[in-house]
């Protein structure tokens, strides 16, 4: 984890920002990380990359870096409540905070996998709760080039829309789901420098292109929620209290990890996997993953 020094601890929004986020659905550029942090976090995901190789009880690493990795992974857990990120997105969401997932995107150079125009919350089983936010930092230069996202802005002012499920092997969502309709000429691109950090809402339409740069495209992403999003729904699904209290106490609370990929973090990987893909499936046509090794989702 890198040391409190080296972030900014004062990532607050503006009141102007606050208010394009609330207009846009999203906003970029936000700083988190120097370029030292950037590269100590590089180097550590590299490192474990190296030393897990062949994978980890059956599963590639890909697989935990995409899937609730901050369950079995300490360096994941620890992210999701750094200073910065987290003043941020109480900027939005208020002073009760989970995280729900933490995941890295890492898109090799040269890939031509796309991710379509979809919205996050569309098969979570929230609802159209306002009360989502995914930060996504970036641990690399992530450019136009290098394939950034791209947002409609306003999108998030309506409900969930409908999505086709393609199940495309070229696109890279669970479902291969799709909006379909969308004028590229109202896109927005999202660059971002290494250690910038966006803050999108589950409901804004965004997608991201191929990585046609000559470096890796290496993301994190922390999907925040508040102790309300559960209140009054079906199901079972886990979260892990960053900041404040959950009175609410729909989400099941866990707690980061013992260590790197201990028994007992294993076996509540497998609970959580198994109750989130219910949820995931539902109304879908064939059996959905969470996810296929090495995909990406945003």
């Amino acid at each position: 984890m890198p040391k409190d020094s080296a972030m900014n601890t004062s990532g607050s929004l503006t009141a102007a920002q606050l208010n394009q986020y609330n207009a846009d659905g999203y906003i970029s550029g936000l700083d988190v990380f120097d370029s030292q942090t950037v590269s100590d976090l590089r180097q550590a995901i590299e490192t474990l990359e190296a030393e897990h190789s062949e994978g980890v009880a059956g599963s590639s690493l890909a697989q935990y870096f995409r899937v609730n990795g901050h369950v079995v992974i300490p360096l994941l857990s620890q992210l999701a409540s750094t200073p910065a990120i987290l003043d941020a997105v109480q900027s939005v969401l208020g002073d009760n905070l989970l995280a729900w997932a933490v995941e890295l995107f890492i898109k090799e150079p040269g890939s031509e996998k796309t991710v379509s125009w979809h919205q996050d919350i569309t098969y979570w089983g929230m609802g159209e709760t306002n009360d989502e936010v995914t930060a996504w930092v970036a641990l690399s230069d992530v450019s136009v080039e290098a394939g950034c996202m791209r947002f409609i802005p306003g999108s998030h002012n309506s409900g969930i829309v409908d999505h086709t499920d393609t199940f495309s092997e070229s696109n890279l969502l669970s479902r291969g789901q799709e909006i379909q309709g969308i004028n590229e000429s109202d896109a927005r691109h999202g660059p971002l420098r290494p250690g910038e950090m966006s803050l999108h809402h589950g409901r804004c339409f965004h997608a991201s292109g191929p990585n046609r740069s000559a470096d890796r495209r290496i993301g994190l992403a922390i999907r925040y929620v508040t102790p309300e999003v559960r209140k009054g729904l079906s199901g079972r699904d886990y979260a892990m209290l960053v900041r404040g209290i959950d009175d609410v106490q729909g989400w099941i609370n866990i707690a980061g990890p013992q260590g790197l990929f201990t028994p007992s973090d294993m076996a509540l990987y497998k609970t959580i996997l198994r109750d989130q893909q219910a949820v995931l499936s539902e109304g879908a046509e064939q059996t959905v993953a969470l996810y296929d090794s090495g995909n990406t989702n945003t």
